[in-house]
Formats: C-alpha cells, sequence, structure tokens
C-alpha cells in the first residue's frame, strides 16, 4: 500500500457530534406546544435548503427556472438532432443544384427550406445511426432524472417556501428584497419558539454555516491536509492540481455518501469510524472500494465520456 506523507494528526476519540458543552443537552416541549417546524432531524438539508430558496429568489423563480431548463434542454437535444441528421447541407452551401437553383444561366437564391430532408429520410438517417441512438438515450435518461429530481424538489421546497411564510414571516413576493443576514437573523430569532433544534437553546449564525457547509468543510479540510491527492509533479511543468468535476464527484461518492461511506447520514459519522481500534480495517475495506469504484470509473469511461460531452454542450 502507498505511504502518503501528510500533515494529519488523529484527534482523540469522539462519540458524539453535538456541540461542546450540550452534549446531554435536550429542550423539552410540551406535545400541545409543538410547532410543525419542531425537532428538525435532518437540520443540515433543512438550512441548506433555506439557503438555496434564498438563492433563487423564491419558490416560484425557482419552479419557473426549473422548468424552463426541462424544455431548454428537450429544444437544445431536438435542434442538434435535426441540425446533423435533416439538413443537406450540399444544397445549403449551393455545392449541389436542386429546385431549380439553376435556371437560364442565373442563380436562383437557395431558400433555407431546400435544405431540409423530407421527414421520412430524416427519420430513417437517425434510425440508422447508432450513436445518435445512443447519444438520445443518455440525454433521454439525463432528462427524466432531471424531470423526477424537479417534482421531488417541488415537494420539498413547498414546506420551505410555508417556513418562510408562516414562520420567518417572508412572503414570497419580499424574498428577493431580503439579504441572506436578515434571513438567518429570523431563524435564530425564531429557535425559542419553535425550537428547530432540540439541542441547542439558540443559534447562532456559526451553526447555520455550519450545517450548510459541514460536507465542504470536510473536503476543504482534507484537502489542505494532504489527504486527497489532487496534486501532482509532471515533468518540466512541476507542481500542478487536477481536481476536475469528476474527480470532485468520485471523493463525494467515496467518503460523504455513496455506499459504505464515511456517514450514516448526512450529518453522523458512522460509529466504528469513531473507534481508533477499527482504522486498520476500515483502510483496508477503503482501499478495496477505492479499487471497485476505480474499476468502475474504467469500465464505464465511454459512457462518461459522452456523458460529460452533452452535459457541457447541453448546460
Amino acid at each position: 500500500m502507498a505511504v502518503f506523507t501528510t500533515e494529519y494528526q488523529r484527534l482523540q476519540s469522539s462519540y458524539t457530534d453535538s456541540p461542546p458543552g450540550e452534549e446531554d443537552l435536550l429542550v423539552h416541549v410540551a406535545d400541545g406546544g409543538k410547532s410543525p417546524w419542531h425537532h428538525i432531524e435532518n437540520l443540515d438539508l433543512f438550512f441548506s435548503r433555506i439557503y438555496h430558496l434564498h438563492q433563487k429568489n423564491g419558490f416560484l423563480c425557482m419552479l419557473l427556472t426549473e422548468m424552463f431548463e426541462l424544455v431548454q434542454f428537450v429544444f437544445v437535444v431536438t435542434f442538434t438532432t435535426f441540425l446533423v441528421n435533416c439538413v443537406d447541407y450540399d444544397i445549403l452551401f449551393a455545392n449541389k443544384l436542386v429546385n431549380n437553383t439553376h435556371r437560364e444561366n442565373q442563380l436562383v437564391k437557395v431558400r433555407l427550406p431546400d435544405a431540409f430532408l423530407p421527414p421520412h429520410i430524416c427519420t430513417a438517417q437517425i434510425r440508422q445511426n447508432v450513436l445518435i441512438i445512443f447519444i438520445l438515450l443518455i440525454a433521454g435518461v439525463f432528462w427524466v432524472h432531471r424531470l423526477v429530481k424537479f417534482l421531488y424538489n417541488i415537494c420539498c421546497y413547498w414546506e420551505i417556501r410555508a417556513f418562510y411564510r408562516n414562520a420567518l414571516k417572508i412572503p414570497m413576493a419580499h424574498l428577493p428584497y431580503f439579504t441572506w443576514q436578515e434571513v438567518q437573523a429570523r431563524i435564530i430569532q425564531i429557535q425559542k419558539e419553535h425550537q428547530i433544534c432540540i439541542h441547542k437553546r439558540e443559534l447562532s449564525e456559526l451553526d447555520i454555516y455550519h450545517r450548510i457547509l459541514r460536507f465542504k468543510n470536510y473536503t476543504v479540510a482534507m484537502i489542505n491536509k494532504s489527504l486527497l491527492p489532487i496534486r501532482f509533479q509532471l515533468p518540466f511543468l512541476g507542481e500542478v492540481v487536477f481536481y476536475t468535476r469528476g474527480l470532485k464527484y468520485n471523493f463525494e461518492l467515496i467518503f460523504l455518501w455513496g455506499p459504505g461511506s464515511l456517514f450514516q447520514n448526512e450529518w453522523s459519522l458512522k460509529s466504528e469510524y469513531k473507534r481508533a481500534g477499527n482504522r486498520l480495517e476500515l483502510a483496508e475495506k477503503l482501499s478495496t472500494r477505492i479499487l471497485w469504484i476505480g474499476i468502475t470509473n474504467l469500465l464505464l469511461c465511454p459512457v462518461i465520456l459522452i456523458w460529460q460531452i452533452l452535459y457541457a454542450f447541453f448546460s
């Protein structure tokens, strides 16, 4: 196994994720006085959605943006397929005479519809092109994935919309005029009334930021401690940093949310990772998991390449 020199130093074992000094704190609220937002279990996701809705300027703006993105994707894929398979470019650039474009030694201007192939020829060319069908299939899967995500977001963010209106007293029409600091101040203010977090009597700006940026903070810390291999020595170039979107996705898959990751949910480490005696066993499991994810990436290279090209083009 390769040995990397890092600045990492192991901390003392910890068996709790609660803030220091409040490990055993539990705020009790009588059942009759509970609000709909009492004891939000996944505060990380809840605060992240509140922030996201604010940045999107409200529920309606976010909804329309995602709807137009779905329509835009269909248009771009359809139009690109049409340009590749349904246009005769020899006619378009006057390399071929057709439809009496040359009449009695007098050139006639080629019209755009003259370059369009008949529908049956266009359809036949698409069906005979295996690559086009494969790309359209991937594009279709990608669009269905975005559609399902869109419908799921409607259900999730409807609750966040209600939280803004009923708890924070901010109508959606006024949300674009509120800064994030003002929204944060209202969240902190209503903590005593709604007890969003039952492990703390009061929330601070730092608590909210820690929840929203938990995974990002873990990633930044691992990079700063040289635990993630993103710096490489290349001949004639020296040290270069290689941290692509795909590499970032794989790191997150391995460490943060994928099968066998370090977290049992979005805010808590698995118990076995908190015990120093399990380090060697867990290191072996991590090594095996990285190997299999690497093999999977290698086998799926053609599909991943087409996916990345489509994502970069259609986005």
